[in-house]
């Protein structure tokens, strides 16, 4: 603890954010850098708690208050080795990570929690920019091959560990680039590209291969899969999307989410346009869900210059702050405003929505609303009740679903290799992340369902030591927390 009284003495601090009708002109990141001065004293903010609750809020269980009193110090090689021990990839992390570190922080109890996400950037870009982050392969190779299918964070942490393990990794992606919804998904205004591709080309360097525009189980059999390699991980998404079967659900102009973000990233990335694209430009948008995919959608909505924007929840509004039924340091079900609520739209709670119109050309006109009372019934559970008289009209040319996802998609290489299913409908795995077909892995949102970018990369690192335990007898390769 480099500084006893920093908590006390040192206010939390922010990087600013660039203002609103600067960025909304543009598809550049956000927030400004945080200079290594200010970094500096946000990490004597951390007390180096005796049980540091930071550690059980990351699911990757990175080792924080050292990190932190590192940057304190000015030590900024030790703190890339510590922050690199337990995270392949802060630079994605520091940038659309939720951070439940901060959650958990001890400061947070009755304070500002200390800018654990905003110092871990720090770390690594300053390590960036000092060149200390370079590629390191492997001395040795143990002449085993593994095919890894996905290339999101939870592929990409698992490609990462099994080649510094020796191994010769083939990374399978079905998009033509590597990185999954890090790519093809996160808007460039929370994760500029160029930051995926520096990531990208280290792994290349590094050893590890990547195959593009390959569908395993599509255009790539699977019994050429089990052949030319020693074992698989499945690292592939939850990539089924949860749809609204509702009257006039057919209409021109009601989309998934993930139908739509990934076609700006292309036009960020220069490729050609897609054929009928889908474009906010001028119209009255509605969108459907209130998590993080439906926020990117509204700072997408109005990037593109929207004419209106909503965005409905089917549940209630969330309490400002914790309540007795969210105790520290759990993860608070709270109310939280992105960046992109920031810069306009409305927002509303407690709306159902029940059916869409159109008119003669079958282009959506108008979304069908009811407003909905939320109870606790019998049985401890919430229950909604359309409140009589509530219904409602809006009109609207673009309706975008971002309501969750069910699971990865079932049809083709899942079928194909006969992997169990568990009762989500996610691929079921032993400890050792091996599936029900023997030497058929699997992790990440394939295996635990829709989930945050660190539980991703945990899972990718998990999966890896259980690959390289399968091969090898035994592994080496660090292991993370099991929480």
């Amino acid at each position: 603890m480099g500084k006893i009284t920093g908590f006390i003495e040192i206010q939390r601090e922010m990087p600013k954010r660039r203002p609103v009708e600067e960025r909304l002109a543009d598809w550049r990141e956000i927030y400004a850098d945080l200079p290594d001065d200010k970094l500096k004293q946000q990490g004597a903010r951390c007390m180096d708690c005796g049980i540091p609750f930071c550690h059980k809020g990351c699911p990757l269980g990175n080792i924080i208050p050292e990190w932190n009193d590192l940057v304190y110090r000015g030590r900024w090689k030790d703190a890339i080795t510590f922050l690199h021990s337990t995270n392949n990839f802060p630079e994605f992390t520091g940038r659309v990570c939720p951070a439940p570190c901060e959650e958990a922080c001890v400061l947070n109890i009755n304070k500002n929690p200390v800018t654990i996400k905003q110092i871990e950037l720090g770390i690594v870009e300053h390590a960036f920019r000092e060149g200390w982050v370079t590629p390191t392969p492997p001395s040795t190779r143990t002449g085993k091959k593994v095919a890894v299918v996905g290339s999101g964070p939870s592929g990409l942490a698992a490609a990462t560990q099994l080649n510094r393990a020796g191994h010769t990794v083939t990374v399978f992606e079905r998009a033509d680039r590597p990185g999954g919804i890090l790519m093809y998904g996160i808007p460039d205004f929370k994760l500029e590209k160029w930051v995926l591709q520096r990531r990208l080309d280290l792994m290349i360097a590094e050893g590890v291969n990547f195959i593009c525009n390959t569908h395993v189980g599509v255009n790539y059999p699977v019994e050429r899969l089990r052949k030319e390699f020693d074992a698989v991980l499945l690292t592939g998404g939850s990539t089924h999307p949860r749809d609204l079967p509702v009257p006039g659900r057919e209409l021109k102009g009601v989309h998934f989410a993930m139908e739509y973000l990934p076609q700006q990233n292309r036009r960020g990335l220069g490729l050609p346009e897609v054929a009928n694209p889908i474009l906010a430009t001028g119209k009255k948008v509605v969108i459907l869900g209130g998590g993080d995919t439906g926020a990117d959608c509204l700072g997408t909505a109005h990037r593109q210059k929207a004419a209106e924007v909503y965005q409905f929840e089917l549940l209630p509004k969330p309490p400002e702050d914790r309540t007795a039924e969210m105790p520290w340091p759990n993860w608070p079900m709270i109310l939280r405003s992105s960046t992109s609520h920031e810069e306009g739209g409305i927002r509303d709670w407690s709306i159902n929505t029940k059916a869409f119109s159109g008119d003669e050309h079958g282009r959506l006109k108008k979304l069908h609303g009811i407003r909905l009372d939320w109870q606790t019934g019998p049985d401890g559970r919430p229950q909604m009740k359309e409140i009589e008289g509530s219904e409602f009209e809006l009109d609207c040319d673009l309706v975008l679903l971002a309501l969750g996802f069910l699971g990865p998609e079932k049809q083709g290489m899942l079928t194909d290799l006969g992997v169990e299913l568990d009762a989500r409908g996610n691929v079921a795995v032993d400890k050792d992340y091996m599936s029900s077909v023997p030497g058929v892995f699997a992790g990440g949102d394939m295996r635990r369902g829709q989930s945050l970018v660190v539980w991703a990369i945990w899972e990718g690192r998990e999966a890896a030591r259980g690959v390289d335990k399968y091969l090898m007898g035994e592994t080496s390769l660090p292991a993370s927390p099991d929480w």
